[in-house]
């Protein structure tokens, strides 16, 4: 098959991008500069917010510890404590997860990983435009 001279009324673009994996999902990812409009990671929401709940819950006197906490919520401890690490970020890191302005890296992956307690030292991990 012979490709033909293109049509003068046809326009080619090409639009950088890449598909990662974010909550479980396929996004598209522009490139840096791009505008791009602010989507919600609603798993990395209902993190934080569920992180900020059980502490909450924790502090009143509630429960007396975080197992018998879990045991209530019917979840295993460790995973109970990876999320309630998420009450330790930046506020400015929480705000960004929570109005959809986080970077394409801050997914719930890396957010329940060990991370450092400082909040420079988090910015400069989870640095992008966005939260820096």
């Amino acid at each position: 098959m012979k490709r033909g001279t293109p049509i003068p009324e046809t326009m080619t673009l090409h639009v950088p991008f890449r598909i990662v994996k974010r909550g479980g999902r396929k996004e598209m990812q522009m490139p840096e500069g791009s505008a791009q409009q602010r989507k919600t990671d609603n798993s990395l929401v209902k993190a934080v917010a569920r992180a900020f709940r059980w502490k909450r819950m924790l502090e009143s006197g509630e429960f007396a510890t975080v197992a018998e906490l879990a045991e209530r919520e019917e979840i295993a401890p460790s995973y109970m404590t990876r999320i309630l690490r998420v009450t330790l970020l930046a506020p400015n890191i929480v705000e960004a997860i929570l109005d959809g302005s986080q970077g394409p890296g801050v997914t719930l992956a890396p957010v329940l990983e060990p991370f450092p307690v400082e909040w420079d030292e988090q910015r400069r991990r989870f640095s992008t435009r966005a939260i820096a």
